[in-house]
């Protein structure tokens, strides 16, 4: 199990009562539609193979392992219970001499530390110390889970310390993970213990209160569950503290992105639900992250379709830890596999940089006649019914918008913004805006998506007031994307008050009104050429 669960990944069709009133909202004819201007197109291009020394980077073994259960002190006088792995000689006793070390996965998942331990040993075979921690409270630790919290970074710190104090230890340390150990790699980087030199971060945050908990504001219902299993007080904690506060502000990345400063490889993917808060970091720190985003959902890249070997993360390694200036970085900041994959998207691509060089705004108004073109059209207004309870919109409870059928493809490369003019006749509303690819034959993929509380329309500190039928200005940030609609297909947009698995249906029954057309709502998206 993943912290937290896997949300939406690969494109998959709806179900057949959605794609019904996703049809009925948006009255999108058979009909050849005016296409999207020319710089708004691209065509296809020759999938590119990651040749990329980095990727194909190899050294053998040189080692055996040999495990030892540790208990790592700490400085209120606790401890972390742990398993070191050492490089081990052939009669599995510890190889003499000093190594490098790695954090392998600081985690809440005991349950899961001997798949950690068994992976480890790629790199201790090849002359690496790893430690698997168990935080405060899980597993043999002894204490309260309380994820990334000061405290659990506080013992994070002392873990990287003491590792690098082990005497068979070089004292240069590195920490990986996936998912919770992501996120704990990233904010053990930014509380800047001495010995840290590198981290690999797959599939971690830069905001546990934006990117998971109260995404726009609007408490995430696939957490819940989570909650219940790995740390049952936060049912409470998180409830206590529904606005952005020194609560949240001690377990994030982004309040101290001015403190990642080590070289930091992310691992990303373009189907993970946290995909939104990698890509800050690398927007924030360009100088020191590098960022791979294939085409995966939430977990290990490893044995997946375009998935990456272990030979990069080696290549990391020994360039940040061992010295080897030998050992190759990538070509590129960026490298990211153009999705659907497999499918209309033409594979890996490296940039410099990331929307990549030459990517610009393409601004599409929602009209009312449930089109997006670039001319707005006539001022207009329409609306949709909320949506209180916990399946998909129903018909009434949506609008939809679409372009016409694409002449040439259409490439997406970073974030959207749906902005909005909204009236409310309660006193508070969700917003949930989520783009889809309509196929000739009518099946329909979700491409990405965002959520705002319309309370939360000026930020996350403080309350806005909502007048019930007034109009309040918004913008819904929609998370980035590399996805390629194909040539005859259409780009869709569904507006709703809720994208149930995703987000609580948590706000009063009514109806919500958007002005559209001219002086209304427009969406902008990042295109390549």
């Amino acid at each position: 199990m993943q912290v937290p669960p896997d949300g939406t990944q690969r494109p998959r069709p709806m179900t057949r009562r959605t794609l019904c009133t996703l049809g009925a909202a948006t009255a999108i004819t058979a009909a050849l539609a005016p296409a999207l201007p020319a710089a708004a197109a691209a065509g296809k291009e020759a999938p590119l193979t990651l040749a990329d020394p980095f990727f194909s980077y190899s050294r053998p073994a040189l080692y055996g392992v040999a495990r030892e259960d540790v208990r790592v002190p700490l400085r209120d006088g606790s401890y972390l219970a742990a398993q070191l792995y050492r490089p081990a000689r052939s009669d599995g006793k510890p190889a003499t001499g000093r190594f490098p070390g790695i954090i392998y996965e600081y985690t809440a998942y005991a349950g899961n530390l001997e798949v950690f331990g068994s992976a480890t040993a790629f790199y201790v075979s090849r002359g690496y110390n790893a430690l698997v921690c168990q935080v405060r409270g899980s597993g043999a630790s002894p204490g309260t889970v309380d994820p990334f919290s000061p405290q659990e970074q506080r013992d994070n710190y002392d873990a990287i310390e003491w590792l690098a104090g082990h005497p068979a230890s070089t004292g240069r340390i590195g920490q990986m993970g996936q998912s919770y150990g992501g996120h704990t790699s990233l904010l053990a980087a930014v509380n800047q213990p001495p010995h840290l030199k590198a981290i690999i971060p797959t599939n971690g945050l830069s905001d546990w209160y934006e990117n998971t908990i109260y995404r726009g504001g609007i408490y995430s219902a696939r957490i819940r569950d989570w909650q219940k299993s790995t740390a049952p007080d936060t049912l409470r904690t998180y409830a206590e503290h529904p606005l952005y506060d020194d609560f949240w502000r001690g377990r994030s990345v982004m309040n101290r992105w001015d403190r990642l400063t080590i070289p930091t490889l992310e691992i990303n993917g373009w189907y993970d639900r946290y995909r939104d808060g990698m890509v800050k970091n690398y927007l924030t720190r360009p100088r020191n992250v590098w960022m791979v985003s294939g085409p995966w959902d939430h977990g290990n890249p490893q044995g997946l379709y375009a998935g990456i070997g272990l030979g990069a993360y080696l290549a990391w390694w020994d360039r940040w830890l061992a010295g080897d200036r030998h050992a190759p970085l990538p070509t590129a900041r960026i490298t990211s596999y153009e999705i659907p994959g497999p499918g209309a998207g033409t594979g890996w691509h490296q940039f410099d940089q990331w929307p990549p060089r030459g990517a610009h705004a393409l601004t599409l108004s929602l009209r009312k006649d449930s089109t997006l073109r670039t001319a707005a059209g006539p001022g207009s207004t329409a609306a949709f019914d909320v949506n209180t309870g916990t399946e998909a919109p129903a018909s009434h409870q949506q609008l939809g918008f679409s372009t016409g059928t694409l002449r040439r493809d259409l490439v997406l490369a970073g974030s959207a913004t749906l902005s909005l003019r909204a009236a409310f006749t309660a006193t508070d509303g969700n917003i949930a805006a989520v783009l889809y690819d309509r196929a000739p034959d009518g099946t329909t993929s979700r491409i990405t998506a965002g959520w705002l509380k319309a309370a939360h329309r000026r930020g996350h500190t403080a309350l806005a007031p909502v007048t019930p039928g007034a109009y309040h200005d918004m913008d819904v940030h929609i998370w980035p994307t590399h996805y390629r609609v194909a040539a005859g297909h259409q780009l869709v947009l569904r507006v709703s008050s809720d994208d149930y698995p995703e987000i609580d249906s948590d706000v009063p029954a009514g109806r919500v009104t958007l002005r559209v057309g001219s002086s209304g709502a427009a969406l902008r998206l990042t295109v390549r050429p």
